[in-house]
């Protein structure tokens, strides 16, 4: 399965193959994770909306038709959904969401990967301290800094490729790239911006149980089988 091509896992998944759509997920949760969280800027609502993305994509598979690929796809309705929890934020949250914040809290009880054991505690826990000061210095960033720096050296998208998603000329994505790359300079130097690609991981147990999720819910509305 690993082997498959995203098209053929995507025919898989249409067919109701279960295997055929974690596979998809694990092979795509990552980097759409990072890019849900640079408009976000908070975990958990980053880790909604790329769940809400993957439903919506199986439940609108007639409507892939090959002219982008399987990713660009995929990153379409994770901006999309991601601008749509942006506006809907409010600055105070009502009791019963902040409730159910704290129940998807408890149920991801697991440390990020960054977080486990390392066999040189003093390294581990530099790492753990750089990546977080790091974290802090994106969020930072204007959204569409923050979007672009994401996507250009975090996930070393091109420069066509990015503006294509964003829907912006390539010459205003390097323009955001060079003033987001400049205030991370300003900010922290040299040192901590080289150190950009460990940023905001999204491993197991987090997308294990990610997809355990999403599986589930798909089983019940009848779209896939078990497997």
């Amino acid at each position: 399965m690993a082997e498959s091509t995203d098209t053929e896992l995507l025919e898989r998944a249409r067919n109701g193959d279960a295997a055929a759509l974690r596979t998809l997920i694990r092979r795509h949760d990552k980097y759409l994770y990072r890019v849900v969280r640079s408009v976000l800027g908070d975990d958990n609502e980053a880790e909604d909306a790329i769940q809400e993305t993957f439903i919506r994509a199986f439940r609108g598979l007639e409507n892939f038709r090959g002219d982008a690929s399987i990713r660009t796809w995929l990153t379409r309705i994770a901006l999309n959904e991601a601008v749509r929890r942006r506006r809907r934020q409010r600055s105070t949250v009502d009791l019963g969401e902040l409730q159910a914040r704290e129940d998807r809290d408890q149920q991801r009880t697991s440390a990020p990967a960054w977080l486990a054991p390392d066999s040189d505690p003093e390294r581990s826990a530099a790492r753990s301290q750089l990546r977080q000061v790091l974290e802090r210095a994106i969020d930072g960033l204007p959204a569409p800094f923050r979007i672009v720096l994401i996507l250009r050296d975090v996930e070393e998208a091109s420069v066509q490729q990015t503006a294509k998603l964003l829907g912006i000329r390539p010459e205003t994505v390097r323009t955001r790239l060079h003033r987001a790359r400049r205030l991370l300079r300003q900010n922290l130097g040299a040192e901590f911006a080289s150190a950009l690609k460990d940023v905001f991981p999204f491993e197991r147990p987090r997308c294990d149980a990610l997809v355990s999720r999403v599986i589930e819910q798909l089983k019940r509305g009848g779209g896939l089988q078990a497997r």
